[in-house]
């Protein structure tokens, strides 16, 4: 009975996977159920602290609800757009990452070498750029923009790529840029871009060699931010206990729980507290202790410790599978996918979501050193849930471009508002172009290359002036 059950949940569920639009509802269900799990665990982190300071219980979940608004916005200009579209913004938002990126750096070393703070309406905070009252995290735009450049570069090469001097030009020089650029304020957010390139070079079909290359290169790269945090880099200090050292160290050698009451381990002793506390049911919605001051960065960095308090082992279950299904769709829409620009941006996002939510979590949960980066869909932030909803919106448009699921929706064509409000038809797979128009008239074609009715050779007919009497048969006699 339980055999028969378990064979026709499997059928069910193949049977569901093959429907043409899968990879789509997969894609926006997965990213509906962590987006409403997010705005509600926003709410449940940051009401105690909000209602204490402001007594506005809920600023922050209308704040980022806002934000969240405004990325349901772009992702529905992203899911319209089309892959040429793509192709020609990748490099205009790559400059202005880059820019971002530049005048955030400027103004942090102003203010640490000259006590500038601001530039007329333009200041920054660690990792946050200023504008009057907009506030942007240009790494976010980075992240967006390094998905659709690298795309566009690689799917151009081909298969010219298993030569080094191709990578070299101009891949490795402008994710190196970029990543000076990150990763001198910010290491956790470079290894996301880190895991974002390689997942692409992974889907491009890069050798193994240049793997082993860029790792040791890697490596050496981390080394140095991590020395550059003695000298100032991101939240460190000259003269200071150098805080990315501490974290390592900390991961190595972790210290007694007993007399960890101050620097780098409170935060990773009190997050397995609160799962501790939590347990296999949580303590319910709301109910939180630790949310009372007691875990730092309980609404960003640590949201998940506050899930594993409040919803226990299943809730953290449920938020580590719809990331589990995230992967598979965003996997899927890579394989099944034509166009290799489509293919190398969708495993660029789904390694850059699915890799930043590892990083988080295996940091939170002590598997992995604490690097600072927020949890895609919950934790708060308005410029990584705008950026993040765009990015869904490009994997939910090439998510409809799939062969099957663009073939199905010109079958059955939705009504003409619907596509005027949510997204046009994709482009059918397979469409060419118009043949080409045949050349000119060179002259009649030989009679020695005409053919029979019965498609057999016709014999060629006598060269003037020369004439030859009698059949064959005659001849040879």
């Amino acid at each position: 009975m339980f055999g028969w059950d378990a064979v026709g949940g499997l059928a069910a569920l193949r049977g569901l996977l093959a429907r043409p639009l899968a990879s789509y509802y997969l894609l926006l269900s997965s990213a509906g159920l962590l987006l409403l799990i997010g705005l509600t665990m926003v709410f449940s982190a940051t009401s105690v602290r909000d209602y204490a300071t402001g007594g506005d219980a809920s600023a922050s979940l209308v704040r980022q609800t806002i934000f969240a608004v405004i990325g349901i916005v772009a992702f529905w200009a992203c899911q319209r757009l089309p892959a040429r579209t793509f192709r020609a913004l990748a490099r205009p938002v790559l400059g202005v990452a880059v820019v971002l990126l530049l005048i955030l750096n400027l103004l942090v070393a102003l203010e640490a070498l000259f006590k500038v703070k601001s530039i007329g309406p333009l200041k920054a905070e660690l990792l946050w750029l200023f504008l009057g009252p907009i506030t942007i995290q240009p790494v976010e735009v980075a992240k967006f923009a390094l998905v659709l450049w690298a795309a566009r570069v690689l799917a151009r090469k081909g298969a010219a790529l298993g030569w080094w001097k191709e990578l070299a030009t101009p891949l490795f020089p402008v994710v190196g840029l970029l990543f000076v650029l990150v990763g001198y304020n910010d290491l956790g957010s470079m290894l996301c871009l880190l895991a974002l390139l390689v997942g692409m070079l992974w889907a491009a079909g890069v050798r193994l060699q240049v793997f082993a290359t860029l790792s040791a290169v890697g490596l050496l790269g981390i080394g140095l931010l991590v020395a550059a945090a003695s000298l100032g880099a991101g939240s460190g200090a000259r003269d200071a206990e150098n805080y990315r050292l501490a974290r390592l160290t900390m991961f190595v050698s972790p210290p007694d729980p007993k007399k960890c009451f101050e620097g780098w381990c409170y935060q990773t002793i009190q997050a397995r507290n609160a799962i501790d506390h939590g347990g296999w049911f949580g303590v319910g919605l709301g109910k939180s202790t630790f949310k009372w001051d007691w875990l730092p960065e309980a609404h960003n960095d640590f949201i998940f410790a506050i899930i594993a308090e409040e919803l226990g082992v299943v809730g953290c279950m449920v938020v580590l599978v719809l990331f589990a299904v995230l992967s598979y769709a965003g996997l899927r829409i890579a394989r099944r996918v034509e166009d290799p620009f489509r293919r190398l941006a969708a495993a660029g996002v789904t390694a850059w979501l699915v890799g930043q939510a590892v990083i988080n979590v295996g940091g939170v949960v002590g598997l992995l050193p604490l690097t600072g980066v927020p949890l895609p869909f919950i934790s708060d932030g308005g410029s990584a849930l705008v950026v993040t909803l765009a990015a869904v919106g490009l994997l939910a448009s090439f998510a409809r471009a799939e062969p099957d699921a663009a073939r199905a929706l010109h079958a059955r064509p939705p009504a003409r508002w619907v596509r005027l409000v949510w997204a046009p038809l994709p482009p059918l797979p397979g469409r060419r172009r118009r043949a080409a128009t045949p050349p000119a008239d060179r002259g009649s074609v030989p009679r020695s290359r005409t053919r029979r009715s019965d498609d057999q050779a016709a014999a060629r007919g006598p060269r003037p002036g020369r004439t030859r009497a009698g059949t064959a048969s005659e001849r040879r006699r």
